[in-house]
This record gives structure tokens, C-alpha cells and sequence, in this order.
């Protein structure tokens, strides 16, 4: 029996002797958590003037919780593997980074706690909200924007997603991509997306198989506006439309484009 547990023992030996190639960046999180723990354990003030009065003592409500995510942001990297991304994410000065990182065989980095602000978003836009990074989760998928998505890697998303829409209650409609929130900056993720799969599971909205004709009073720019896009700069709301609904980069709205848009406005509204 001894002799069958030996091997074991020199294989937790020497994965507990390497060492651990994150051990400062994950220190630095701790250290940042540990002063916002402290800041949140501070008593409100009151700020001083002369015109307010002041209570003679602190009140704290009993009635709160955590600010809960209701939208999930997803991404591709652009750089050239999960290592790469990691660094990033952990280097001060890069001053972006995201909740999930999901590498091409499927490996999943949980980040970041899903109740914390990460640097996903940046300037972007859905509807009416303009603090995207406070209302959302982000995702980065391993890609270099040029390539296929891994069989693997969309099973973990997948999985992640699930787990994701049943922990804090997230509309169907409300997985996005950062092509769709950034319109003029983003293109991710690329075109060869499975947006189609991801609906079909439960993430996104999808139009139906059998369109309608279009109406001759169709807007087709104010249905972009009730989907969520930025129509400040039209020409890029419709690519941002295409990328995401027809795997399609052109700039322009063909009458099937159009039958797609106006099944999907009915959903979004």
C-alpha cells in the first residue's frame, strides 16, 4: 500500500515546490481588498458646514447588500495567449482587466469577485447606461480576434454563463458583446462568434428562423436605438448590428438584414 501512495506524495512534493508565478500580483489583490474592507467598516460623515446639522450620533441602515451585476460583457483579448493576458491583467499601469479570463483548452481564471469593478468596458454605451463596468461582469475569450473560437473554450463560457444567469437573475437579453456596448472602439467579440448557439441556450436574443416582411414605415435606425446600440455614429451601430446578428463586417443593411432587425426589435421592446 505504501509503495502505491509514494509516487502521490512526490507529485504534491514537487507541484507544492514551484513556484507560483502570480504569488505578487495576488498578494497586491489582497492587500487592496484588505483597505476597501477598512473603508467600508468606516462610519459615514456628514460633511462639515455650517448649514447642516449635525446628528449628536451615527445612524447605520440595516437594510443593504452588495450592488448585484445585470449584465454580462463579453470579449476577445486580442493578444496572443492566456499568459499574455494574465500579465496584462495584473500590471498596474495597464489599468484594464476583467472578471473571467477563458483560455483556448477550456481553462477558466476567475479574476476577479463578480460584486467587484473591473476595467472591462471602458468608454461604451447600451441604451441609456454609460457606466457599463458598474452594471457588468466582463469575459475575455483567448483570441487574437482573427480566429475561430475553441470548441472548449465556448463549453467552459457556457458553463460560466449558466452559472452566472441563475446566481444573479440576468435577463435573457442582457449578454452582450463589446462590439455592441462600443460600436466605434471594439469590433470584439469577432465575427466568427457563436452568438446563435449562445441564444440558443439561454444567453441573448435571437430572431426567429421564418421573418416578416418588413413594413414600409420601418425605421430601421430607431430599431437599432430599442435593441440598446449608440446611434451617435450610425454607420458603426449597423457593423456593430451585423458583426453580432449575421457574422457579417459590411457597413450596409440588405432587405435580409432589415427582416432580422425588425423580428429582433419586437423582442428587445
Amino acid at each position: 500500500m505504501r509503495s502505491h501512495f509514494l509516487p502521490l506524495f512526490l507529485f504534491l512534493l514537487l507541484v507544492a515546490c514551484q513556484p507560483h508565478p502570480y504569488r505578487s500580483s495576488n498578494k497586491m489583490q489582497r492587500q487592496q481588498l484588505k483597505q476597501m474592507i477598512k473603508n467600508l467598516k468606516k462610519e459615514p460623515l456628514v460633511p462639515i458646514s455650517d448649514t447642516i446639522v449635525q446628528p449628536p450620533y451615527w445612524v447605520g441602515t440595516t437594510n443593504f447588500n452588495w450592488r448585484r451585476p445585470g449584465f454580462v460583457i463579453i470579449h476577445h483579448t486580442a493578444q496572443n495567449s492566456c499568459s499574455q493576458t494574465l500579465k496584462t491583467f495584473i500590471t498596474p499601469a495597464a489599468q484594464v482587466s476583467a472578471h473571467y479570463v477563458i483560455c483556448k483548452d477550456g481553462t477558466v481564471h476567475h479574476m476577479l469577485n463578480d460584486y467587484l469593478r473591473a476595467n472591462h468596458a471602458g468608454i461604451s454605451r447600451w441604451g441609456n447606461m454609460t457606466d457599463i463596468n458598474s452594471l457588468s461582469i466582463g469575459i475575455e475569450l483567448d483570441n487574437n480576434g482573427f480566429e475561430p473560437f475553441d470548441s472548449l473554450q465556448i463549453n467552459s463560457l457556457l458553463s460560466v454563463l449558466g452559472n452566472l444567469k441563475q446566481q444573479y437573475n440576468l435577463p435573457t437579453a442582457n449578454f452582450i458583446g463589446h462590439g455592441d456596448i462600443s460600436p466605434t472602439r471594439k469590433n470584439d467579440p469577432n465575427f466568427r462568434f457563436p452568438w446563435k448557439l449562445l441564444a440558443a441556450k439561454g444567453f441573448g436574443l435571437w430572431y426567429n428562423d421564418t421573418l416578416a416582411p418588413v413594413p414600409p414605415d420601418f425605421n430601421h435606425l430607431q430599431a437599432l436605438r430599442i435593441i440598446g446600440y449608440d446611434m451617435r455614429d450610425t454607420t458603426s451601430a449597423i457593423r456593430a448590428f451585423k458583426r453580432h446578428f449575421l457574422q457579417d463586417t459590411t457597413r450596409k443593411l440588405t432587405e435580409v438584414d432589415k427582416q432580422v432587425l425588425f423580428d429582433l426589435q419586437r423582442k428587445y421592446f
